[in-house]
């Protein structure tokens, strides 16, 4: 984190030192157990609370750290370089409580952001469904009004934290004739009658943190609205900047891991009496790999810049979360490569990196999808 330190407070900085010890000293020895036996990583979010960082990406009024958009990146990075299962249900929980500290009024911040800060409360973001991934105006998941309440029908997919959150942000229609400004949000608790989580999805990485089917049939309460009907796309969106922010904080933490143990194996492998450091072929590949994740952490930081400011900053976060995110897969491919057969097996992390990674190209909107937004705002 060195080269970033100038953009820290020195509260900042000794937080992320205390992240650093507790990814190295809690997550890094559970992270390929958990993967093996695919275990929802309880454990490691109980444990994440009692660091703050349920709560990092929210102001200290609401119960949460209050640290700039520079050491959120970096916070992100740091658990992401110890368990990728683990940040992703950490994110997947950050896009609840940014919609509800974006979209919602005081009374639904009050009744629970403090607890999701404390860790007491889990919340997911329900938006994908199975129709509607890159274009949410497609979801057919609809709210009509039934009475003083509202009836909410519909299926989404690929929700992190779903069968196990205690509240769920979802995001439904409830004027069809609208398009996107017939999106609105609502909260839904736990164990709420007609919430009915699927199957787990059988996930190539990231196996610790689950995605479900949500099938939905509530009532809900008209006081769980998150702001004016309506309004639920625009909210979406902006939190979406910040998510596509901290996928490439998730891509740049597993990179970092990836560097590192690629430039250690390099130095300490001896192939016919040399270190396989002294090849230039090897030297060529680390130093891509090194630039490769230098720009990863550039464009991270533009888009936390922006992003502190309270600018918006769409698309920044967009180029960041599509450099990072295919970078990282050639780092993690590259430190494989160095490793050669013993990158292949699960003695080494490499070829769990590499699994995580491969998701982060496709959530949160693919790289297709960031080209889009990017040559869309560069042609405006």
């Amino acid at each position: 984190m060195s080269d970033f330190d100038h953009l820290l407070s020195p509260e900042e900085r000794q937080f992320l030192d205390m992240l650093e010890r507790f990814s190295a000293d809690v997550l890094v020895p559970q992270a390929a157990a958990t993967d093996a036996s695919g275990a929802f990583v309880h454990d490691q979010l109980a444990a994440l609370a009692e660091t703050g960082m349920m709560g990092a990406n929210l102001p200290e009024r609401w119960g949460g750290a209050d640290i700039s958009a520079h050491a959120l990146f970096e916070a992100v990075a740091c658990i992401a370089g110890g368990c990728g299962s683990t940040v992703s249900a950490l994110t997947a929980h950050y896009l609840a409580t940014d919609s509800l500290l974006i979209g919602a009024g005081d009374d639904l911040r009050e009744r629970f952001l403090h607890a999701a800060a404390e860790g007491r409360m889990l919340g997911a973001f329900g938006l994908t469904e199975p129709n509607a991934g890159s274009d949410p105006a497609d979801m057919r998941t609809r709210a009509t009004r039934d009475g003083a309440d509202w009836r909410i029908k519909g299926k989404k997919c690929f929700i992190s934290n779903g069968g196990v959150a205690d509240f769920i942000v979802l995001y439904c229609v409830t004027d069809p004739e609208a398009g996107h400004r017939g999106i609105s949000a609502f909260v839904i608790e736990k164990g709420t009658p007609g919430l009915v989580p699927g199957r787990v999805e059988q996930t190539m990485g990231l196996r610790g943190g689950h995605v479900w089917e949500l099938d939905i049939d509530v009532l809900v309460p008209d006081e769980n609205r998150l702001g004016a009907e309506g309004t639920g796309f625009r909210t979406a969106m902006k939190v979406l900047d910040n998510g596509r922010t901290e996928v490439a904080a998730m891509a740049v933490g597993i990179a970092r891991a990836a560097l590192s143990a690629a430039r250690d194996w390099a130095k300490s492998r001896i192939i016919g009496g040399e270190p396989l450091s002294s090849r230039q072929g090897i030297q060529w590949m680390l130093a891509d790999m090194a630039t490769d994740l230098s720009a990863a952490e550039l464009l991270g930081h533009e888009a936390a810049r922006q992003r502190q400011a309270g600018q918006r900053f769409t698309t920044a976060a967009s180029k960041a979360k599509l450099f990072a995110s295919e970078a990282a897969g050639r780092i993690a491919d590259n430190a494989l490569q160095i490793h050669g057969g013993y990158g292949f097996t699960q003695d080494f992390p490499l070829e769990r990196h590499l699994r995580d990674l491969r998701i982060m190209r496709i959530y949160e909107g693919s790289s297709e999808i960031q080209r889009n937004i990017i040559a869309g705002r560069l042609l405006a």
